[in-house]
This record gives structure tokens, sequence and C-alpha cells, in this order.
């Protein structure tokens, strides 16, 4: 096949190419343009300029297709958005289409917070020595200084000037810690992430038991209600993480166990972009909002609202949307 031929062979193609390439190099956006087959058009112009170069069908056509494929490779190498509009799909289409996709991994991250978190809470009416075992005297002292009965037992520190944004820092340093060691609990095949949510989980339960059992309920549960939604589901989101990196290398596949845990990774990175998120909201209810002085039904409902929303959010949005 000649030079001529190979362009009378082609020029459908190369007009259609060149239509199509100019409706995107514009910014329209619209039925006209059929962005899936954009791909495989860049890759037979790429082919085309091969087999010219190859066949010497002379200059003329070798530049032209050359200058068909930089037009392909800049729209689809083109950044998709600045930060702001990166950030708003993450949130609105991404993070909750993965957390729907790793439905499993949630139910589990779950089921081993929130099994030792209750179990010490049925262990305290019968035995305090699991309690005690947990907490350790110096934390008792601490729940007794808090949520005791006694009049002395508050929050007075918050009292002070710059208190709030001192407990923000602490609670962002504190909470954020304990979600990467979730998170590098991963490395070791997963029960290194399960291990931490189990202890975590029996922590907190014992600490609710406690306070339950010979202290203040009332002033526990409205401190921690406005916070605990966000801290502790991005906990279980944290786990989430792990897990997922531990499956990557428990199940490599035909990849090796390095290249294994790095696609493992990108996987579950955005459960830690979330995870991350959801803490850093709840550092920031916790710092400005929880050690307010609020009657406690007030507390309860932005308890409430705030695990109404996490469930609206985790199960309706992004639907109907490409697959992240």
């Amino acid at each position: 096949m000649g030079g001529s031929q190979f362009e009378q062979k082609k020029s459908e193609q190369w007009r259609e190419y060149d239509r199509q390439m100019k409706l995107l190099e514009s910014g329209k956006k619209g039925g006209e343009i059929d962005a899936e087959k954009i791909p495989k058009m860049v890759r037979e112009r790429c082919q085309e300029l091969s087999i010219a170069r190859h066949r010497m069908y002379g200059e003329a056509v070798c530049e032209f297709l050359n200058q068909q494929v930089i037009r392909g490779h800049k729209v689809l190498a083109r950044s998709s958005g600045g930060f702001i509009e990166k950030t708003l799909y993450f949130f609105a289409e991404e993070f909750p289409q993965v957390m729907r996709r790793e439905w499993r991994l949630h139910i589990l991250c779950w089921l081993f917070f929130l099994i030792p978190l209750f179990g010490m809470w049925i262990s305290v009416h019968y035995d305090l020595d699991w309690v005690r075992s947990i907490l350790g005297s110096h934390g008792m002292e601490n729940m007794d200084s808090m949520y005791g009965k006694s009049e002395n037992a508050n929050l007075s520190m918050r009292d002070e000037a710059g208190a709030n944004f001192m407990m923000f820092g602490f609670y962002v340093y504190n909470n954020i810690g304990i979600d990467f060691q979730i998170i590098a609990g991963g490395i070791l095949a997963g029960v290194g992430s399960l291990f931490i949510l189990l202890m975590n989980g029996l922590g907190i339960g014992g600490a609710m038991a406690y306070v339950i059992e010979y202290g203040d309920p009332v002033k526990f549960f409205s401190f921690v209600s406005g916070h605990a939604p966000y801290e502790l589901t991005g906990m279980v989101v944290a786990g989430m993480a792990g897990m997922r990196i531990g499956l990557g290398l428990l199940n490599p596949g035909r990849m090796s166990r390095g290249r294994a845990l790095l696609e493992s990774g990108k996987k579950g990175l955005p459960l830690v972009y979330g995870a991350f998120f959801l803490t850093f909201i709840a550092a920031c209810v916790e710092g400005f909002w929880s050690a307010h002085y609020f009657a406690p039904w007030v507390k309860y409902t932005v308890g409430f609202v705030g695990w109404a929303l996490l469930i609206v959010y985790f199960g309706f949005v992004g639907r109907g949307k490409r697959e992240a």
C-alpha cells in the first residue's frame, strides 16, 4: 500500500478524530463526545504513525500523524481538575462508593470493635476485675475525676483561655496517631489492625462500663455523644484500610508480595483519607463542642444526628454515578 492509498483509507477516521479532538480541546461537554472511544482512537493514531515511519510514507504524513498523537496525548494526560474539584469528587462519589464496595470489611471491623466493647459493659455487672485489668488504678482515677458523682468532677480546665484549641490539637495528635497504628497493623496480614481495634473496644467499653456503674453516666454520654459517630467510624475505616493492605499480602495472586502491597495500598488509600477526615471532624467537635455546658438532650440530639448523617452518606451518596 502506497502513501496516497494509506491516506485515502484512513481519511474518514482522521476527520472523525479531528472533530473529537476539537470538541475536547474547546472544553465542550455533551453527547457529541464519545469519551469511551477516545483512548482507542489515540492508540490507532500511534499505530498509524509507526507504520508510516516504517514504510517511509513521507515527511508530510508522518508529521501530520505525529501532531495528531501529540493532541491525543495532551487530551488524555490533562489534569482532571484542581484540588477543590478533586476533593469534592472524592467526598461526593469515591469515598462512599469505596465504603459500599468494602462492606464485608466494614462489618468485620465493627464486630471486632463492638463485641469487646459490649463484653466489657456486661462484665462489670459480674466482676469488676475485668474493668480494673483494662483501666488500671490510674485510668479509674481519671474516670472518677472527669465523670464521677462528686460535684468536683468536671471539665473545668476548658474554662481556661485557649483550652479548647489546645484540646483540639491534642485530640488530632492522639486520635490520628491511633488511626496510623491501626492502618500500619495491616502489614501483619491484617491481624494487627483487628487486634488494635479489639483493644480499643476493650478500653472504651471498660471506661463506659466503669462510669455507668460507679460514676455519672449523664456527664459521660453528654460529653462523648457529639464526637463519637465520627471518631468511632474513623477508627473502623482505618481498620478497613489496614485489612485491605493485609488481604493484599495474604492473597498476592500472580504478583510479588511487594507489588501486591503496593496495589493493595492504592486500593486502601481512599479509606485512609476518609479515616483521617472523620477523625479530624471528631477532633473539631470534641475540642470545640463536647465540653461546653449545654443541656444533655441537646448533646444527645447532635450525636443522633451525626449517626444519621453518616448512615445516609455511606448508604446513598454517590449512587447512580460511575464507580470511582
